[in-house]
């Protein structure tokens, strides 16, 4: 083993390499991500200090009146402890495990992946990224459908920075709905964060109200125009379906317009 190509493999020439195949591309929040992950050694032996899946995705930061992208990891798992790969060798390591449930959604500018990587001692770490597809669950599907027959339109969807709101994660996803038809000319939007809990599933609703009249205009230049109502929808509920969700959250929301 020479020296030169110790050197080589240290900035990644000639170094190991690894390439993950999912067999689940498509997942749901609380699902089950399964592949295989495949290892080849380079032109040298060297020590793997460990082989770990992290499942990523970016939020937006305001810092200093800028709107700024940062990551976050909202899942890492190990595959491997150390062992030595050999110049040439050929390894696979199968994997499955469960998705966290507050698994962002891929729906408009937000993206999830997952990056496989070899934590090598003293060289670069060569790592591997593949875009995860996440639909939303059963129970999402329930709640959104509910806004839908309630006239709401989905405008977008952003991961934005809120650690108070986010539990373990530094951001939270929001959905933004504007009406178009019952609650239009009453509400400018709805903005909806969900709560995967298990069996049941909680909500967080801002209301933002129109401004009516001359009140109206000062409780909306003071940000009072604004209503959160935590809604928590037990099992019971989302079975009967996303009409009858859609009755309590038309109760909801016209208390507080």
């Amino acid at each position: 083993m020479s020296f030169f190509k110790k050197m080589l493999a240290s900035v990644g020439v000639g170094a190991a390499k690894v390439n993950t195949e999912l067999h689940t591309p498509e997942v749901t929040p609380g699902g089950i991500i399964s592949g295989v992950v495949y290892i080849e050694g380079g032109d040298v032996e060297q020590n793997v200090d460990r082989i770990y899946l992290s499942i990523k995705t970016h939020y937006i930061r305001e810092r200093d009146d800028r709107k700024v992208k940062e990551t976050a990891v909202i899942a890492k798992y190990l595959l491997t402890e150390g062992f030595t790969l050999q110049p040439g060798a050929k390894l696979e390591k199968e994997f499955s495990f469960d998705l966290p449930e507050n698994l962002p959604i891929t729906l408009h500018r937000a993206e999830v992946w997952v990056e496989t990587g070899l934590d090598i001692s003293s060289a670069v770490d060569p790592s591997d990224r593949d875009r995860l597809h996440v639909v939303p669950s059963k129970d999402m599907n329930t709640v959104l459908d509910a806004i839908d027959i309630l006239g709401f339109k989905l405008r977008e969807v952003t991961n934005d920075y809120a650690p108070k709101l986010g539990g373990n994660l530094p951001f939270v996803q929001e959905f933004e709905f504007v009406p178009t038809n019952k609650f239009r000319g009453h509400l400018d939007e709805l903005e909806v964060l969900f709560y995967p809990m298990g069996d049941s599933l909680e909500l967080l609703l801002q209301i933002d109200r129109r401004a009516r009249g001359l009140s109206g205009i000062f409780s909306e230049a003071m940000g009072t125009d604004e209503s959160f109502v935590r809604l928590h929808l037990y099992e019971r509920h989302l079975q009967r379906g996303a009409h009858s969700v859609a009755q309590g959250l038309e109760e909801v929301i016209s208390k507080h317009i």
